[in-house]
């Protein structure tokens, strides 16, 4: 099974005034603020290209710099890599955001994708004007997303009459290239799995127990089987890594210790509006006195700690359950942290060979 390898590229640096701060905050949730840096944006894209990846993530929310405007940066400053653009539904008419992909494409020479979101926060949504429920917003994603596909591949004037969007005459003048990626889906719940079966190349699965990533791929794969189609598979894996696997441990902890003594500090309160404790909130996960701390040891709790080699083998066990796709969360602050990412990467392409889209 071919491998994708994927990286990210944020528009501006994690806080922090030295590499330990950064590589610890790295794991506290994000604060609301976040500058656009251009040359930032432009090294770190360069940066996951020179060390082998095959394409990046920019992520997006609702104070955050322009994620399409970030991504064609990133894809300016490099000849190779390709980039996903987290893009949240309803906040723009599909008609609209299937031409800024179109375009996008065409000024990388096809190296552009959409990652299709329908906001896992009902705060942040609203921030944007967008106060459906998440059921709500799941419905509109469907319409939204024929919408968005129809633009991307139909040569002929369409109208469309739904309950969402009305179009008239809609057409794009120009269209991306079919490759094997070009829209990305997440969402565990039903109504997620039956769009990306419908409509996604490739599905984002939620980090969770192996045996359960089996099974939720298996339900994807149905899903897409029952419109005559097939998907990829791409796992989020945050790593801590280190020469040895008692390094890496021991970096952890530090790390952990770190973090929360950063977020503790007169710069706390910035970390309680994060959109990640909202969606917390909102689950019900964030009652307690310290839901910082909370994050920070569910994030730590879910990474991958050990030498390349150990890392490596445990992104083995999520090939074998299917996933083709594995994007690697690092910190990166230093020439020793990119060394043990071109190691890791290095492993990986020695058991699995590279796929384009």
């Amino acid at each position: 099974m071919e491998l994708d390898i994927r990286g990210g590229v944020r528009a501006a640096p994690v806080p922090g005034a030295t590499p330990e701060e950064r590589t610890a905050l790295r794991f506290a949730p994000d604060p609301r603020d976040r500058d656009a840096d251009p040359a930032f944006v432009a090294r770190s894209a360069r940066e996951n290209e020179e060390d082998g990846l095959d394409s990046a993530l920019v992520v997006q929310s609702s104070s955050w710099p322009d994620p399409w405007l970030v991504a064609a940066w990133a894809l300016a400053a490099t000849s190779r890599l390709r980039v996903a653009v987290a893009h949240r539904a309803g906040t723009t008419a599909p008609t609209v955001a299937a031409r800024s992909l179109a375009t996008l494409d065409r000024l990388s020479g096809g190296r552009a994708a959409a990652h299709v979101i329908v906001g896992s926060s009902d705060a942040d949504v609203a921030r944007d004007g967008d106060t459906l429920g998440k059921a709500d917003r799941y419905r509109r994603a469907g319409e939204y997303l024929d919408l968005f596909h129809r633009t991307l591949t139909e040569r002929q004037n369409f109208d469309h009459d739904g309950e969402f969007y009305t179009v008239r005459g809609a057409r794009a003048g120009l269209f991306p290239e079919p490759r094997a990626e070009l829209i990305s889906f997440g969402g565990s719940s039903p109504e997620g799995v039956a769009l990306a079966g419908r409509y996604a190349d490739v599905y984002a699965v939620s980090p969770m127990p192996l045996s359960a990533t089996r099974h939720q791929i298996a339900r994807v794969r149905a899903a897409a089987s029952a419109h005559g189609r097939t998907v990829r598979i791409w796992r989020h894996v945050t790593v801590v890594t280190a020469p040895t696997d008692e390094e890496a441990e021991q970096r952890a902890r530090r790390i952990r210790a770190d973090a929360l003594r950063l977020t503790s500090g007169p710069d706390a309160g910035r970390r309680l509006d994060a959109v990640q404790l909202d969606r917390d909130r909102e689950r019900g996960r964030a009652d307690g006195h310290r839901p910082v701390a909370d994050y920070i040891a569910r994030s730590l709790a879910g990474a991958f700690i050990g030498s390349p080699e150990t890392v490596a083998a445990r992104i083995g066990w999520l090939r074998a359950a299917g996933v083709s796709v594995v994007q690697l969360d690092m910190p990166l602050e230093t020439d020793q942290d990119r060394e043990l990412r071109r190691a890791l990467v290095a492993r990986l392409r020695a058991a699995h060979v590279r796929r384009g889209w």
